[in-house]
């Protein structure tokens, strides 16, 4: 193996691991939203539509662990909580939105592609 070699494979399966935590389409769409401020968990439900409690709990729970996110617990009643992207969470908008923005410049080429390819039977 060469010098070097290592370290290159252990920063590869570091973002590799990363990525597919907040590459999923789930995390995506709750940072984006986040990014317009704190809300609550019911709140998210609905501008995302489409995804299960559980989803958005695992998500949310993900997010948290990994420090893109907090949860603020109020004790009232009925209980509240609330999400907010951390500092961390922040700076991760940055990417996300050139992303978005990259994906949405370039839908008609991506869809173009395709429908090439499934033409020539790839």
């Amino acid at each position: 193996m060469t010098p070097g070699h290592t370290h290159v494979t252990e920063d590869c399966r570091a973002v590799s691991e990363l990525l597919q935590r907040i590459g999923d389409k789930w995390s995506i769409l709750v940072v984006g939203r986040l990014g317009n401020g704190a809300m609550r968990f019911n709140e998210l439900r609905h501008v995302i539509g489409g995804i299960s409690q559980k989803m958005l709990t695992t998500t949310l729970r993900n997010l948290e662990q990994d420090g893109f996110v907090t949860r603020t617990a109020y004790a009232t009643i009925p209980p509240r909580v609330d999400y907010e992207l951390t500092p961390l969470g922040r700076e991760l908008l940055a990417p996300v939105n050139a992303l978005g923005d990259w994906a949405r410049a370039n839908l008609d080429r991506i869809r173009a592609a395709r429908a090439a390819c499934e033409s020539k039977g790839c």
